[in-house]
C-alpha cells in the first residue's frame, strides 16, 4: 500500500466522521430548512405561471398598458423572483451558513471531530 492510499483512507475516514458528527447533521439542517422550502415556494410560483399560461390565455392576454399584457408582467417577475431568492440566498448563507460551516471546516482540519 502507498502513502497516497495511506492518505486517501485517512481523508475518507475523517470525512465520514464529519458526515456523522451531530455539528454536520446541524449544519445539514439548517441548509435544508432554508433551502427546500424555498424551492417549494419558488416551484409553485413558476407552475402557477404554467397553468395560467395553459388554461387562463384570456386571463393573461389582459392587456395592462399599451401591448403590456399580464402575461408578459408575470413572465419578467419570475426573473425578478430568480434574482430576488438569489439574494436572499447569498445573504442568508453570509450570516447564518457559511459561519458555521467554517467552524465545522476548521474543527475537522484540527481532527476534533
Amino acid at each position: 500500500m502507498s502513502s497516497h492510499d495511506d492518505i486517501s483512507e485517512e481523508r475518507a475516514a475523517r470525512y465520514i466522521a464529519v458526515q456523522n458528527s451531530p455539528e454536520f447533521a446541524a449544519l445539514r439542517k439548517k441548509f435544508r430548512s432554508f433551502v427546500f422550502p424555498m424551492t417549494g415556494a419558488f416551484l409553485a410560483w413558476y407552475f402557477l405561471y404554467v397553468l395560467l399560461a395553459s388554461y387562463a390565455t384570456s386571463f393573461m392576454n389582459t392587456k395592462l398598458v399599451g401591448n403590456i399584457t399580464v402575461g408578459l408582467v408575470l413572465g419578467l417577475l419570475q426573473f425578478v423572483t430568480t434574482f430576488a431568492i438569489t439574494m436572499f440566498y447569498a445573504r442568508w448563507a453570509d450570516r447564518e451558513f457559511d459561519p458555521a460551516a467554517a467552524k465545522l471546516a476548521e474543527h475537522m482540519e484540527r481532527g476534533d471531530v
